[in-house]
C-alpha cells in the first residue's frame, strides 16, 4: 500500500433508511476527515439520485453503494417472482451507481440476510446452484453498465451460504464472470476466519472493498480485532480500494434489532465516527 487508502463511513452509522434528506450528513462526514461516504440503498424510491449527486459534488466526497437484501430480495427463494423483485431492485441500484460514480454495488446479494438454517445437502446444493445462475445474470446486468458486484460473506448467524473468504471465492469461481468481485467485512471475519491476513490473500485481486468495525461492532481499535493482520494482508495484495466503517445506531430500532445492536457503542455516533477514523488513519495511513 504505497498510496494512502481512502477511508469512508457508512450512513448506517447515523440513520436508516438512507433517503434524499440523508445528504445533510455529507458535510459532517467530510468535516470529520473522511474521503468517502457509503450509501446503503434499502429502498431506491426514497433516493433522488440527482440530489444525492449534487450533494456529493458539493461536499467533495467520493461514494460507494451497497444493497440491502431481505426476504423479498432473495435470489435463492423457491418463487421466481422473488428473484425478479431482486433483479428489479438491483437494476435500480446499478442505475444509481452509474449516476453517482460508484464502480460497483456491494453486499450479500446471493441470498436473504438472516437465512441461517439447518437444511439437507440436496437443498443446500439446489440453493447454491440458484445463487450461481442468478448471480451470473446479475453480473451481466452490471457488466452492461460498466459495473461490478462485490459479494460479501456474512457470519454464520446471518447466512448459511457464504461465511468465509474460501466460501466467497468458491462462489466467485462458480459464477465465472469478470464482474464478480468481493467485499470483506472485518466484523464477520473476526467471527468466521482463523487468520485475517490469510483470508485477504485468499481473495487477492478480487477484493474491491473492505468494511470494518470492531469484533463487537464498536469503534475500531477498542476490541479484539487483529488490525496488524488487516494491514499486512492489504499490503500483500497491494489493495487500492477503500476502508469503510460500517456500524449502526441503536436509535433506529428496526435496523438495530436486525443487527442485534442493543446498546450504544460510543457516547455519540459522531464520536464513533471521529475516533474510528483517527484509529484507521493511524493504522493504515500514518505509518
Amino acid at each position: 500500500m504505497k498510496q494512502k487508502l481512502k477511508l469512508g463511513a457508512s450512513t448506517w452509522l447515523w440513520e436508516s433508511p438512507f433517503n434524499t434528506e440523508s445528504v445533510t450528513l455529507f458535510p459532517k462526514i467530510k468535516a470529520l476527515g473522511y474521503d468517502l461516504v457509503e450509501i446503503p440503498v434499502e429502498d431506491p424510491k426514497l433516493v433522488d439520485g440527482q440530489e444525492v449527486k449534487k450533494a456529493l459534488i458539493d461536499s467533495g466526497l467520493e461514494v460507494s453503494v451497497c444493497g440491502a437484501f431481505g426476504p423479498s430480495k432473495d435470489l435463492t427463494h423457491d418463487d421466481v417472482k422473488v428473484h425478479q423483485q431482486c433483479f428489479d431492485y438491483l437494476e435500480q441500484c446499478f442505475d444509481l451507481c452509474n449516476l453517482l460514480g460508484a464502480q460497483f454495488l456491494a453486499g450479500p446479494m446471493y441470498s436473504a440476510v438472516g437465512k441461517a438454517r439447518m437444511v439437507s445437502q440436496d437443498q443446500r446444493k439446489r440453493e447454491w446452484e440458484l445463487a450461481v445462475s442468478n448471480l451470473y445474470k446479475v453480473c451481466n446486468m452490471a457488466d452492461e453498465k460498466g459495473l461490478s458486484i462485490a459479494l460479501e460473506p456474512l457470519n454464520r448467524f446471518e447466512s448459511d451460504m457464504v461465511n468465509t473468504a474460501n466460501d466467497v471465492m468458491r462462489l466467485v469461481n462458480d459464477i465465472n464472470h469478470r464482474s464478480a468481485k468481493v467485499l470483506l467485512d472485518g466484523f464477520h471475519m473476526t467471527i468466521e476466519e482463523s487468520n485475517i491476513r490469510q483470508a485477504i490473500n485468499t481473495v487477492g485481486d478480487k477484493l474491491v472493498h473492505l468494511q470494518v468495525s470492531e469484533n463487537h461492532r464498536g469503534i475500531p481499535g477498542t476490541g479484539l480485532t487483529p488490525w496488524h493482520q488487516f494491514k499486512e494482508g492489504l499490503q500483500d495484495i497491494n489493495y487500492q480500494g477503500a476502508v469503510v466503517i460500517e456500524s449502526f445506531t441503536p436509535e433506529i430500532k428496526e435496523l438495530a434489532a436486525a443487527v442485534c445492536i442493543w446498546k450504544h457503542m460510543a457516547d455519540s455516533q459522531d464520536e464513533f465516527a471521529s475516533k474510528g477514523l483517527e484509529f484507521l488513519m493511524n493504522t493504515f495511513n500514518n505509518q
